[in-house]
């Protein structure tokens, strides 16, 4: 899907939620939309600067965490970098990423079976599951 269609779609998001989808958040969306697999923080603050000389690293972080909050993106803990989610109208759904070592391609995958699995295992231990992202790391077929 296109950064445009994209963007429209989230700013649709938006105004139902009834939050603010400043130019400023929406800049750093089309820059995240515009990326193949993932990207740091202080990688679209230098792509920021370009359009905004004065964007500080606190600028691009209150841009992402509200696009996080939003379910427009994923952070990736383990490369601390983040990734466009191409179907953000399921907000809270569990996340599976398979993320190549050597090209940094992202993939993000549904998995009921390893929902439901890590659920159970919750559920065993009585811990309650609010935000689920699973990281598996290796090698893409195009790398292969």
């Amino acid at each position: 899907m296109s950064a445009q269609k994209l963007l429209n779609q989230a700013q649709q998001v938006c105004s139902k939620r009834g939050v603010r989808f400043t130019p400023l958040r929406e800049h750093v969306f089309v820059l995240l939309a515009n990326q193949q697999g993932a990207v740091g923080a202080y990688e679209l603050l230098d792509q920021l600067k370009k359009s905004d000389a004065s964007a500080k690293p606190a600028t691009i972080y209150r841009a992402l965490d509200f696009l996080s909050k939003q379910g427009f993106v994923h952070k990736i803990e383990s490369i601390n970098a983040f990734v466009m989610c191409h179907h953000f109208g399921e907000c809270n759904h569990p996340v599976q990423l398979l993320i190549c070592d050597q090209c940094g391609y992202v993939e993000e995958s549904q998995s009921n079976d390893l929902e439901n699995t890590i659920q159970a295992m919750a559920k065993v231990s009585g811990f309650q599951i609010t935000h689920q992202i699973v990281e598996a790391h290796g090698c893409c077929a195009n790398c292969q």
